[in-house]
């Protein structure tokens, strides 16, 4: 996952990249055609950090880019080198804000709606069977050949898969450029696109405004950080504790050896502190990894 790097330095996962590079019409038209495999043009040029709020008192969403073809499908595209447990109910969310906007008042045929795709591209594996590409459907679970056609779909991207055989050679040497996006990496590529894609974060690495937003963007998150830690009993610096503390009980678990991926997913999503610090209480004890994790569920 994504570490603090220079600009020069980001790979194309990071959000703030990609969110650059995917403004340029004909990058994100690549990017969509080789993920969808078809050619995507277009209506428009992208929109990115793209702010979606249906009332005051509901959450709103910022999607990293949001787009639309000529035949009128709407796409969000989302980098993630953060992991998180909630990208599968988040993109629930997404896709309902999203669909909010698309017809007018007075509207009754609903047929009208346009197709949508959110789309995820995450450096981990979140459902862990060690695919590239899961693409998700609605279905009839009385008559599993029944689709639902609502024109809904939703795709979860790993750039660590392993089933090469099953999707294109060129959206596997994509999600591999997406984390290691190096010039070495590019020119390997006999794909156009994903070097027509390289050329346009270069361009981006090297402007001078691109950097200047970048430097802001940094900054304005490092202020949020001091101002976490000054409000003391606040909820960011609760959460920044914990986070520490799953840090602690992480690292003292690799220390008894491999830790199973439903074991980290477990540790990252405890949000109750006390919890958190009997479990760095037990893992200071554990004489291994079974033993830990039976302790737990007691």
């Amino acid at each position: 996952m994504e570490e603090k790097k220079a600009l020069k330095d980001l790979n194309l996962i990071n959000r703030f990249l990609f969110a650059e590079v995917m403004d340029d019409p004909e990058v994100n038209q690549d990017a969509l055609s080789i993920i969808l495999g078809q050619n995507v043009r277009l209506l428009s040029s992208p929109q990115t950090e793209k702010e979606h709020r249906v009332s005051p008192l509901a959450k709103s969403i910022r999607m990293d880019v949001f787009s639309v073809s000529e035949e009128g499908t709407v796409y969000d595209m989302e980098a993630q080198s953060t992991y998180q447990t909630d990208l599968q109910k988040r993109s629930r969310y997404y896709q309902s804000l999203m669909d909010s906007s698309l017809l007018e008042p007075g509207v009754e045929n609903y047929n009208q709606l346009n197709d949508s795709y959110i789309i995820v591209i995450a450096d981990y594996d979140i459902f862990g069977l060690e695919k590239y590409c899961y693409t998700f459907k609605a279905m009839c679970e009385e008559h599993s050949s029944l689709p639902l056609r609502d024109g809904a779909v939703r795709i979860f991207l790993n750039t660590r898969g392993k089933n090469e055989s099953e999707v294109s050679d060129e959206l596997v040497e994509f999600l591999h450029y997406m984390e290691n996006t190096t010039d070495k990496v590019a020119s390997e590529t006999g794909s156009e696109r994903i070097q027509r894609i390289h050329e346009r974060v270069n361009k981006a690495k090297r402007s001078e405004a691109v950097g200047m937003r970048f430097m802001r963007e940094m900054e304005e998150r490092n202020a949020a950080r001091v101002e976490g830690r000054m409000e003391g009993r606040m909820e960011g610096r609760m959460e920044g504790r914990m986070e520490g503390r799953r840090e602690d009980i992480l690292n003292l678990l690799a220390n008894l050896g491999d830790v199973p991926d439903y074991l980290t997913e477990q540790i990252r999503g405890q949000k109750d502190e006390d919890v958190l610090m009997n479990w760095l209480l037990l893992v200071a004890k554990a004489e291994s990894i079974e033993d830990f994790a039976s302790k737990i569920r007691k």
